[in-house]
């Protein structure tokens, strides 16, 4: 299946499972989960949330994880500060990268709004240099905007 059409398909089942559920911690586990099982080549498929100024793990699948992230600091916290998708061909070339688990080489983090303010990222990981592009981009885009819808 070429990548429009995974997208596609992935944002119509996101769409089924986050508007079945009023709670935002399902939400966000279920929509990790349909990630890594239908992404090839990622490692870590999840979610961080503000909470007091900073980054905190939410609900995420793969290894172990960074707990908190400052604002400006690495790709998601980089995002937050930007206010803007980060897609990292190979994060070993950006300045201040938090390397959480040493297998990733390439990152995508997405801000999430509501309410017109950033209350948290989504970010994906993968062990294969410039696994990410713009049909992600504007795949993820679109899974980010569900959530953003029914939040």
């Amino acid at each position: 299946m070429d990548k429009i059409s995974l997208y596609a398909f992935l944002n119509q089942q996101l769409q089924g499972l986050v508007s079945s559920t009023p709670y935002q911690i399902t939400k966000l586990a279920n929509a990790s989960a349909l990630l890594t099982q239908s992404l090839e080549e990622i490692n870590w498929a999840g979610f961080y949330l503000m909470e007091d100024g900073k980054l905190i793990l939410g609900p995420f699948q793969g290894k172990v994880a960074c707990m908190e992230i400052p604002i400006g600091r690495g790709v998601c916290g980089t995002a937050v500060e930007r206010d803007e998708i980060m897609l990292v061909k190979d994060v070993h070339q950006f300045p201040g990268h938090i390397a959480c688990d040493s297998a990733s080489n390439s990152e995508i983090v997405l801000p999430i709004h509501k309410n017109g303010r950033i209350v948290g990222v989504l970010d994906i990981d993968s062990p294969v240099i410039a696994r990410f592009d713009e049909e992600d981009r504007e795949g993820l885009l679109r899974f980010v905007q569900i959530l953003e819808e029914n939040m």
